[in-house]
């Protein structure tokens, strides 16, 4: 499995969404402009000591990503803007889980290119979103789960 970011800004939520990473043995890519160093201690500290077991890659952008991906019809997108749910899919053993950042969501242009593969969390609760981490980890373990990965 493969979890992609995209401008991801705040340092915590990488740092989580690296400590998921290692803990399931995920492949972490991180895409654009990042609002933190890698090297800053917050998103250390926020990966605890598991961030020297990360497997990841930075890209300076999307294009630069997507020369990468072998297979990308394997390649899933989930924002609030989806229109269906992240329980259709049938998650890939190869799959790459897209996130945007969590002020702006996905540039535009990813939002026109691949709306038919934009998919959302159903929230039922008065509020707009969920964290990124916690996103990325309850699309993590549904693709994983489906796979029988343990």
């Amino acid at each position: 499995m493969n979890i992609v970011l995209i401008n991801p800004e705040i340092p915590f939520n990488t740092g989580n969404i690296g400590r998921t990473c290692v803990a399931t043995g995920t492949m972490l890519h991180l895409v654009g402009k990042l609002g933190f160093k890698i090297s800053d201690k917050e998103i250390r500290r926020s990966g605890l000591d598991y961030w020297v077991n990360l497997n990841y890659k930075l890209y300076k952008d999307f294009d630069e990503f997507l020369g990468t991906v072998e297979r990308p019809e394997n390649i899933f997108f989930f924002s609030t803007k989806g229109q269906k749910s992240f329980w259709d899919i049938k998650y890939p053993a190869d799959s790459y889980l897209v996130f945007g950042s969590e002020s702006a969501g996905f540039p535009k242009e990813i939002y026109e290119t691949y709306k038919d593969r934009l998919y959302k969390i159903p929230m039922t609760g008065p509020v707009r979103s969920l964290n990124l981490s916690s996103s990325a980890a309850i699309v993590l373990f549904e693709a994983l789960r489906q796979n029988q990965i343990k």
